[in-house]
């Protein structure tokens, strides 16, 4: 099984797989930051000396000199600056993606799951944004205390029903020509939903409004949806014969709740994003649809994250039985700006420092893969959720995104992850849409 420590020769954490040996650290206050400096200057050599034989393998850029520097000048920050992070002492890690600077101190990040899934779709359609962004400012607006919440947001409805009326056209324009009907059914619901809406605010009542706000979200999201094309781009001709998510697809969760007397089980809606993730959400479908996490336990809750998938016996991950190895997947990064993911190398190692990744560790109960600290190719079938932000993964700048493929979000219940307890157990993962989409499943082949 995974887990997640400081480095004693970085500055970062790893997700990766158990057993190993490995080197408690405990409060990194108490290191000495000249220790730290000598120990990320080895690394930074390391790197060098290996920088041939790893141009040659991933074909991108490494760490330079100066990079190395601006590396060690921070994790020196950390630990004489930054206050202690209560760490499981149960593990080791890998070296960070260092965030770029400006984006520390970048706008507030989206950490809602809905919202990111909505901006992580391949469309380009300025007109339904515009209609996106003020419903979704709805939850700052009620923020605010009492019935004053009202009048903000009022006007962020104001804003959305006249984006709505003035870019209509364009919008139903964008729309994939074979989802043109649904697309304007859908608008045709969302413009009778804001109606509805704006008699809650005359009405002053408040409670009514964020459940009227999530279903008119939802309207968006599945009009945005309506937008893509079929699947954007080709996966690369070394994976094409995995199981591929070439679109998106829900699943329930399921678990059953020991030593609570509060509740019995928790059910956990997810949201699968093959667009940005294909081979990794791909993978994970085609296991649930084999029923290999059905019956297995939570194997870590740390507060930091909830993790499982490590099968009993000696195997880290999934046997393929057609095979009889265990089935890897490559490392699947897809970036802002870029048509298709990035494979087999980490943000850092490709030397994008200042990119932004379409699925961030934003929010609470993001979905991604674990692997081990060192083969960036070696996930297979353990996976984690992400739980809080700590002074190391805060939202839109953390040492995360760009090293572990995201393929999916929490969307229902997820406060709830915080309950689960190691010995948890996972009743069952089903379907609920989306299963058209698996491309290759390997679980209709015999077994």
């Amino acid at each position: 099984m995974a887990a997640i420590t400081p480095c004693l020769y970085c500055s970062s954490m790893a997700i990766s797989k158990l057993p190993r040996s490995h080197i408690p650290l405990g409060n990194i206050n108490h290191v000495n930051a000249a220790w730290w400096g000598r120990q990320l200057s080895f690394r930074c050599s390391l790197k060098a000396s290996q920088k041939a034989q790893l141009r040659d393998k991933l074909k991108v850029k490494l760490f330079s000199l100066k990079e190395c520097a601006i590396s060690i000048a921070l994790a020196v920050g950390l630990v004489t600056g930054m206050p202690f992070v209560d760490w499981s002492p149960n593990a080791y890690a890998a070296n960070p993606a260092m965030a770029d600077l400006s984006v520390l101190i970048s706008g507030p990040p989206i950490k809602d799951p809905g919202a990111l899934l909505r901006y992580a779709l391949p469309i380009d359609n300025k007109a339904i944004r515009e209609v996106q962004k003020p419903l979704e400012d709805i939850t700052d607006s009620l923020k605010v205390a009492g019935v004053k919440a009202l009048d903000s947001v009022e006007r962020n409805l104001r804003q959305s029903s006249q984006a709505l009326k003035q870019g209509k056209s364009l919008i139903i324009s964008g729309l994939a020509e074979s989802k043109k009907d649904h697309g304007v059914e859908l608008i045709d619901k969302l413009e009778t939903g804001m109606d509805e809406l704006q008699q809650i605010v005359v009405d002053r009542n408040r409670d009514a409004v964020a459940p009227k706000q999530k279903e008119l979200l939802a309207y968006v999201g599945s009009v945005e949806e309506d937008m893509v094309d079929g699947f954007p781009y080709e996966v690369p001709e070394e994976y094409q014969s995995m199981p591929l998510l070439k679109g998106r697809a829900t699943v329930v969760m399921k678990v059953k709740v020991k030593d609570n007397p509060n509740v019995d089980e928790f059910m956990f809606r997810i949201v699968l994003d093959g667009y940005n993730a294909p081979v990794t959400a791909g993978n994970f479908l085609d296991l649930v649809q084999r029923h290999f996490y059905d019956g297995m336990e939570i194997q870590r809750a740390d507060g930091f994250v909830v993790q499982t998938g490590d099968p009993e016996g000696p195997a880290e991950g999934f046997i393929d039985p057609s095979t009889e190895k265990t089935r890897t997947i490559p490392l699947e990064i897809m970036v802002n700006g870029e048509k298709s993911p990035f494979y087999g190398a980490t943000l850092e190692e490709l030397g994008l420092y200042k990119a932004q990744t379409r699925l961030p560790f934003n929010a609470f109960g993001t979905m991604a893969m674990a692997r081990e600290e060192f083969e960036n190719n070696s996930a297979s079938s353990q996976v984690f959720w992400l739980l809080k932000e700590s002074e190391l993964t805060p939202s839109n700048a953390n040492i995360l995104d760009g090293r572990y493929a995201v393929f999916g979000y929490i969307t229902e219940n997820e406060d709830y992850l915080a309950d689960l307890k190691v010995g948890d157990v996972i009743e069952s993962i089903q379907v609920v849409s989306g299963l058209d989409n698996l491309v290759n499943p390997s679980y209709k082949i015999a077994r």
